[in-house]
């Protein structure tokens, strides 16, 4: 089997690439997917239903363009990862981790432990919550070779 694997949420780091590297590696068998990475092009993505004049309409146009994408990714994927960085607060990935609950995929979340608290909601959902890119290819290791 190749389990295909749904990378959601912070943009601002590599940690997709240290993941696929290490999987990459390993030789597991999984792909990687994932929402669309580039912030101008997210941001963008309604552009082409017509110019608004207000933020919000441009930024309602683009999400619901954008999750054409993501729900879609989300259902097919055997396994997510669940990314929230330090930078940003990630409302996103909060949101993909609840959809991910809601139709029992598994999800592993990623992020230190300076945010357990407000993410506990979220990571009591998760199957596993790792520190490092390095954890969740270790857990993609057993779950897909063990």
């Amino acid at each position: 089997m190749n389990w295909l694997v749904y990378l959601s949420g912070e943009i601002h780091s590599d940690w997709r690439a240290q993941i696929a590297t290490g999987a990459e590696h390993h030789k597991l068998p999984v792909s990687f997917c994932s929402a669309v990475t580039d912030h101008d092009a997210s941001d963008a993505a309604g552009d082409v239903l017509g110019a608004e004049t207000e933020n919000f309409w441009r930024d309602h146009k683009s999400s619901k363009v954008n999750s054409i994408r993501t729900k879609s990714l989300i259902n097919q994927c055997d396994i997510a990862v669940v990314r929230f960085g330090e930078k940003y607060k990630q409302w996103n990935a909060a949101f993909d981790a609840g959809q991910l609950a809601a139709i029992g995929t598994p999800y592993i979340t990623l992020h230190d432990a300076d945010i357990i608290h407000p993410l506990k909601e979220v990571d009591a959902a998760a199957m596993a919550w790792a520190q490092t890119p390095e954890q969740v290819v270790e857990i993609l290791r057993y779950v897909t070779t063990a």
